[in-house]
């Protein structure tokens, strides 16, 4: 599994469901460069039991995400059409209905190969067929991706971990800090609270007021 902090997000074009019904052929996190972050994460598949609840989370939180001007985009290796049919199911019935941003359809599985979060790989059996080992869908990895199209943090989760929306957003609210106060973020940071500069009389003021 790949380590993508600090280094540029793979680059794909790939289908979409967007605005929670159109169905785009084209679309690409190119979009957001020199605009915007990106929250980029992965889910396993559609139509199951820990991913609706994920999707509904960060929903649910999407207004503060957009309100730190960041776009959240969703992807697994389902089809677009399954992600639209999906969709239309309402949330009692275990859909997704009212999700309003972009999920990616991976159907070749490219993407999570370059971000590093395929569970599972293709390999030659004895007789020289080619097979899977694994389920080959994507683990829950999510990438937080600057303006400039690098990755400042990431996370990966086995399949039946489901993950904190609120950390999601205290690691963009460190990351928008630093960039705009130079300022580093201590363990459990949260928007508000005291940073430290990165220097050894920064550490001890800190230390000393908390």
């Amino acid at each position: 599994m790949s380590v993508l902090v600090g280094k540029k997000a793979p680059k794909f074009v790939a289908p979409a469901v967007i605005n929670g019904e159109e169905i785009v052929e084209d679309f690409s996190l190119e979009q957001y460069i020199g605009k915007k972050h990106v929250l980029f994460f992965f889910y396993p598949k559609d139509f199951t039991f820990v991913c609706p609840t994920e999707l509904h989370a960060f929903q649910e939180k999407l207004a503060e995400f957009e309100s730190r001007n960041v776009a959240v985009v969703a992807c697994s290796t389902d089809t677009e059409q399954s992600h639209w049919g999906w969709l239309q199911l309402p949330k009692k019935q275990g859909g997704i209905e009212g999700i309003t941003y972009p999920l990616v359809a991976d159907t070749s599985k490219a993407i999570s190969t370059n971000f590093g979060v395929l569970a599972g790989e293709y390999e030659y059996n004895e007789e020289g067929f080619l097979t899977a080992k694994g389920p080959m869908i994507a683990y829950r990895g999510l990438f937080l991706i600057d303006k400039e199209g690098v990755v400042r943090h990431q996370i990966v989760n086995d399949l039946p971990l489901g993950r904190n929306v609120d950390e999601a957003i205290r690691m963009v609210d460190a990351l928008q800090y630093f960039e705009t106060k130079g300022e580093v973020c201590p363990a459990n940071w949260k928007q508000g609270e005291k940073a430290m500069d990165a220097t050894f009389s920064g550490v001890a003021s800190y230390f000393s007021e908390n």
